[in-house]
């Protein structure tokens, strides 16, 4: 596998992001049209799927969770990072890995558009629609790491990256 695109995003208006841990996005690992495969995938390297749908069309953020955004069908334009953050396409075979704390939105996307959103086992995610406050901060900086890479596990690039900068 290829490394994956790393992006550091910076706090941007009313939304946090992990001041530590870059945002990854995978490209081509994700197997077309088959959900069941990339939860196998996830289940086997730790990360929990929890659910099958799109991205929420509205800027939010997780503070109790890092989140694994795997396509398995369509396309999508999401901005990540707040409102005008950075804007990435995402198309199935793709895989984004977003830190705690990361915003994230939906601006547009294929009407065969399917993820299957995981999380790190243990973590339970929370919807943030508001400035993060000291908790909140407190929260995303507390989150810990997740034990693999949703995809090649221990040995995968998320433990390497993510482990040199926490």
């Amino acid at each position: 596998m290829s490394e994956p695109d790393t992006l550091m995003l910076r706090p941007n208006g009313w939304v946090p992001k992990n001041s530590a841990l870059p945002l990854l996005v995978y490209r081509g690992v994700v197997p077309f049209g088959d959900p069941d495969a990339i939860e196998a995938t996830l289940h086997r390297n730790d990360w929990r799927p929890d659910w099958r749908d799109g991205v929420y069309p509205y800027h939010h953020y997780h503070s109790t969770a890092h989140e694994a955004l795997a396509c398995t069908n369509g396309s999508a334009e999401l901005m990540l990072g707040g409102e005008g953050g950075r804007q990435v396409r995402i198309e199935v075979g793709d895989l984004l890995v977003l830190p705690a704390g990361t915003g994230h939105c939906r601006i547009k996307a294929s009407g065969d558009f399917l993820l299957v959103g995981a999380y790190p086992q243990g973590q339970d995610w929370d919807v943030c629609r508001t400035a993060a406050d000291g908790a909140t901060l407190a929260r995303i900086a507390a989150v810990p790491l997740p034990k693999g890479d949703p995809i090649e596990g221990t040995e995968g690039p998320l433990t390497r990256l993510w482990s040199s900068k926490a």
